[in-house]
């Protein structure tokens, strides 16, 4: 066979392929292929080279064999083998079994991920702004062309490496630290982009405020299948990036020993990338919060809460007692202002229901999952989904209120939208918001009877496909929290690559690209695929290993649940399986007391 394999488990993208395809020996590796599923040891993201190699042998056989077949012999005079024979002997190969493979292919399938963000703003995006807008964001523009050149080559080289790494390529070649170096040139075009990105996101903001027929544009274009993350987000991806070529040089460094030939060049780039990493580091809580809150406000009815100085603490959902009994309610602490409301059954936008001002806020314990929240003329009484929920709802809104005290003392809070209503939900509920939105009596399990009209309104206004796996819908929906550093988190545990999926009650695995990021799995066909075909929020689920209950008989699977809702997938490996892991556990809700109360801490 011949000493480069072309595809490995999809590792040659379309373009890679045309460019070095020139050996007479090619295997068609197409995507899906293999019709077994399985994801066994020997199969560790290469069973398809494993079938390419048993049909390419058998086709050499074939052409070679005929011939002679009177004889009992093959083309070259020796007896022929059976394709039981030849399946057996290439199933004996050993594939690289060591972390920095996994290492190095962790690199290559997020790399493509990375490549499509970047295609999606610098490609798709473009291509629906006006010749103005584009030159309005020129900044951004110019930035994205050298990224995306840079990137272009950059897959191709990660590409080529992993070809040899995993085919018959010599000792030399198991490494990648070699590539990254060659690639390193461009940090200064990421250094520009850091420098610049908060001032992009500023003016892309005003753009939308302030011209209609932008704002429309950009509503559009979030609403496309190839859109599947808020613009805010997909403009952080480059600082998001080198947070994890970082993560992955740190662990090639900690693999490998000091005479490993991977490692004076995993170093260096390590080094490197230090430098560049600092300044995102200390800018990337400012930068999230800034996106988290233009988000916020394209979801909730109120005027500027987007402020210089205001900060996204957290988000969730908490059970207010009424009157009329428990109802769900969405809250917002800032680092100003604690809102809280519910979600409008005509548009899918939060009406904002009440406000209390940080600085008069004042919490009380109270028993089982219960609390209360004072502040102005407001007592609210509520409840979370579990304890640690309650901890860290009392421990963040304890702290804002110290650190509003002691870090701005002078300031006062402007209130725009609530300016002519009291504190009181009731009151609220009779006049409706001061900017003319009609009250809506909406309870945890919605309101009253809508007429014809409202109904069509509802069907027009359906939350846009890309808003409603944003954190602040899926709290909603499941009674979850996060906070701002969440998020960050998030920003840091991203993962792309082959998984197999099952469902509770069935018996087959379906192989499926899983793209994780902004706490939700992305399921696509293959990398190759423009959109995804399907989505899931991963906010109040639980992820670890299956239980003897759930039956499964293979190794390295891993199950994610919420209520009824149960996923099984398997991993190609231990390593990939324990890496799921650690990135699905860092963003999914935990039922863990004392991590949450850490976090809380830390926080």
């Amino acid at each position: 066979v011949s000493d480069v394999y072309h595809g490995i488990n999809g590792n040659m993208s379309l373009d890679r392929r045309g460019e070095i395809a020139t050996l007479p020996n090619r295997y068609d590796l197409t995507l899906g292929s293999d019709k077994s599923s399985s994801l066994s040891r020997s199969e560790a993201g290469t069973y398809d080279v494993i079938q390419a190699e048993i049909q390419h042998a058998k086709r050499q056989e074939l052409a070679t064999g005929v011939a002679s077949a009177h004889n009992g012999h093959n083309g070259n005079g020796l007896p022929r083998t059976n394709s039981l024979d030849i399946e057996a002997e290439v199933k004996k190969r050993k594939w690289p079994t060591e972390p920095s493979y996994f290492l190095a292919k962790e690199l290559l399938m997020t790399e493509r991920t990375y490549k499509k963000d970047l295609d999606v703003l610098n490609s798709s995006f473009r291509q629906v702004l006006s010749l103005e807008d584009v030159e309005q964001l020129q900044p951004l523009f110019e930035l994205l062309d050298s990224l995306a050149q840079h990137h272009n080559l950059f897959l191709r080289d990660i590409e080529h490496r992993m070809v040899l790494w995993e085919g018959r390529g010599n000792h030399d070649t198991h490494r990648i630290g070699d590539v990254m170096m060659k690639h390193m040139g461009a940090l200064p075009i990421y250094d520009e982009y850091v420098q610049t990105h908060l001032d992009i996101l500023h003016c892309m903001n005003d753009m939308y405020d302030n011209d209609n027929r932008f704002q429309q544009l950009y509503k559009e274009f979030e609403q496309q299948k190839v859109c599947y993350l808020p613009i805010g987000e997909l403009l952080l991806k480059p600082l998001n990036r080198l947070l994890h070529y970082q993560l992955l040089l740190e662990r090639l460094c900690d693999y490998y020993a000091e005479e490993h030939i991977d490692y004076a060049d995993c170093q260096a780039v390590y080094h490197l990338l230090i430098r560049s990493t600092k300044p995102i580091r200390n800018q990337l809580p400012d930068s999230a919060n800034f996106v988290e809150l233009c988000e916020l406000q394209r979801d909730i009815n109120f005027d500027q809460l987007v402020q210089p100085h205001r900060r996204l603490i957290r988000q969730g959902c908490l059970l207010k007692h009424s009157k009329r009994g428990l109802q769900q309610r969405m809250f917002f602490l800032f680092s100003d202002i604690l809102l809280y409301g519910s979600k409008s059954p005509l548009d899918q936008s939060f009406r904002i229901l009440g406000h209390v001002p940080v600085r008069s806020l004042l919490t009380e314990n109270a028993e089982h999952n219960t609390f209360s929240i004072f502040g102005g003329q407001c007592a609210i009484t509520v409840s979370a989904g579990t304890t640690a929920e309650k901890t860290l709802w009392l421990a963040e809104l304890s702290k804002a209120a110290a650190d509003i005290k002691t870090k701005a003392p002078n300031t006062q809070l402007q209130f725009t939208t609530l300016k002519n209503c009291s504190s009181s939900e009731e009151g609220l509920d009779m006049i409706g918001l001061s900017n003319g939105t009609n009250s809506l009596n909406s309870s945890a399990g919605g309101g009253g009877p809508l007429t014809p009209q409202q109904l069509l309104m509802q069907q027009q206004n359906k939350t846009q496909p890309s808003r409603s796996n944003t954190a602040l819908h899926v709290c909603w929906h499941r009674g979850a929290t996060v906070g701002l550093g969440d998020h960050l988190i998030a920003a840091e545990h991203q993962l792309s690559g082959y998984l197999l999926r099952k469902f509770k009650n069935s018996s087959g695995w379906q192989k499926l690209w899983v793209v994780f990021t902004s706490f939700c799995l992305y399921f696509y066909k293959s990398y190759q695929d423009e959109f995804a075909l399907a989505s899931l929020p991963l906010l109040g689920y639980t992820v670890g290993p299956p239980g003897h209950q759930d039956a499964v008989q293979k190794e390295f699977v891993f199950k994610l649940s919420f209520k009824n809702h149960v996923y099984f997938f398997r991993a190609e490996s231990a390593h990939t399986y324990n890496r799921w892991l650690e990135v699905l556990r860092s963003t999914t809700q935990t039922q863990d007391f004392k991590n949450i109360h850490s976090h809380a801490s830390s926080n």
